[in-house]
């Protein structure tokens, strides 16, 4: 290797160029593998071991302590985790049924904001189509959750009445206090009324067919035979067959209302330009969600947050009946009013806060778009999990609750037409929503 040393003199700058070159040539040939797949060139050739280590440590991304530092002690709502373990040992040691209710009805609060913060960290790593997916996925489960474990205890009143309490929560009380919140600090609030309306125009549908079940027990002959005291709990096959056929097409329906909002027509629902646009670039900037946990670590606190909810529901419903017999409280009342706030708590505070913050167009998607999930996905969802398991659970809601649904989407859609909010319209929100809570603590 002395010949380098003695060539410069004789090609100057030019052997330089060749020199480096040949150095970096001979670099890179001794460092290659000897055999053409003998070593790795890139992350697809790993092996599939590996990967699954590099997705458990994730690296370049908050560790497995940070993101459960973040997870547990980043929000002050997480003190109320406190009764997750009363609601477990008041539950396996006996306790008062109305201790149980409590406890329960407590932990499931925090719950639910952990699994919204799970989720949101976790669609920080997806694209804009999967984000929608798995929110879209993951931003009833307390009601589903609920919901089912309900319905595999045979309470199908219980599954009604909290479904359509969840809607009322959604489109009257959420979005009636954001209103009213919003409207103290604002004077007036825009949003894109013609993606609004689109919205509000699909409750209107999904309203009318829970009035066509009702219409047919109530006014035919076949949908008013009774085979026993109960009719909700031994319906006739024709409200089984209206109601699975429904539940059906209403998937169908929310598959095309998630593409036609994330694909076809997103621009309806984006803020109109009609703003300010020094605070819309501020306000988009502070929307994107800051990744404060890992992706693994992010699935493993859904997936354990979602077990522990699943137990806190199954005490909560199984406490239900012998609360509301001793404590004089209409079952009703429980799962229209007392349910639905339990699983929309997350959402109640995040809705609220972007109204105060102007940012109206994510109010309306949140209220608005959660009524659409529960009616369009979890209830329809809910009939068929019920068909497997054999409960006889149908969309033929009570006529008072079919009337109450109907004037409250009505009531939205009058409100919504304009693209503008303020604190007079969620005054008669929450009015209307107030009228209800008394009228279900007497029916």
């Amino acid at each position: 290797m002395l010949w380098p040393q003695l060539v410069p003199h004789i090609n100057g700058s030019k052997f330089v160029q060749s020199n480096t070159s040949y150095q970096s040539t001979m670099s890179s040939s001794e460092s290659a593998p000897l055999l053409e797949n003998g070593g790795h060139t890139g992350h697809r050739n790993l092996p599939f071991t590996r990967r699954v280590i590099n997705f458990m440590k994730g690296e370049s991304e908050p560790s497995w302590e940070e993101s459960f530092k973040f997870f547990i002690f980043g929000t002050w709502l997480n003190i109320l985790l406190v009764f997750v373990p009363l609601s477990f040992i008041s539950h396996s040691m006996d306790w008062d049924v109305g201790l149980v209710f409590l406890f329960s009805f407590m932990a499931i609060v925090p719950l639910s904001k952990l699994l919204g913060e799970a989720t949101d960290q976790l669609s920080v790593k997806l694209g804009e189509t999967m984000s929608g997916l798995l929110n879209a996925s993951f931003g009833n489960a307390v009601e589903i959750i609920i919901g089912v474990v309900a319905l595999l205890n045979g309470q199908l009143r219980i599954v009604q009445t909290s479904m359509i309490g969840s809607i009322l929560s959604n489109i009257l009380l959420v979005l009636g206090c954001s209103f009213l919140a919003g409207g103290l600090y604002h004077t007036e609030g825009l949003f894109n009324g013609t993606g609004a309306q689109a919205s509000a125009s699909l409750m209107t549908l999904l309203c009318i067919t829970f009035v066509v079940p009702a219409a047919y027990a109530s006014t035919t002959d076949p949908g008013m035979e009774n085979y026993c005291s109960n009719p909700d709990e031994c319906p006739t096959a024709g409200l089984l067959f209206i109601s699975r056929g429904t539940a059906i097409l209403l998937l169908g329906v929310y598959c095309a209302y998630i593409w036609f909002q994330l694909k076809s027509h997103p621009d309806l629902f984006i803020a109109p330009s009609s703003q300010n646009s020094d605070v819309t670039v501020a306000l988009s900037e502070t929307d994107e969600t800051e990744p404060r946990m890992g992706t693994a670590a992010a699935s493993a606190a859904l997936l354990l947050v979602t077990i522990v909810i699943a137990f806190c529901a199954e005490h909560l419903v199984t406490s239900i009946e012998e609360t509301a017999a001793r404590y004089s409280i209409p079952k009703a009342f429980i799962g229209v009013i007392l349910l639905p706030i339990v699983g929309n708590a997350a959402e109640h505070v995040t809705s609220v806060w972007m109204a105060m913050k102007n940012k109206y167009e994510l109010t309306i998607t949140i209220c608005v778009g959660s009524s659409i999930q529960i009616a369009c996905l979890v209830v329809p969802l809910l009939v068929i999990v019920g068909w497997i398991v054999d409960q006889p659970l149908t969309l033929h809601f009570h006529n008072f609750e079919t009337i109450v649904l109907f004037v409250s989407v009505f009531l939205i859609n009058l409100l919504l037409m304009d693209g503008k909010a303020n604190y007079l319209e969620g005054l008669m929100l929450l009015t209307l929503y107030l009228v209800i809570a008394l009228a279900f603590w007497v029916v």
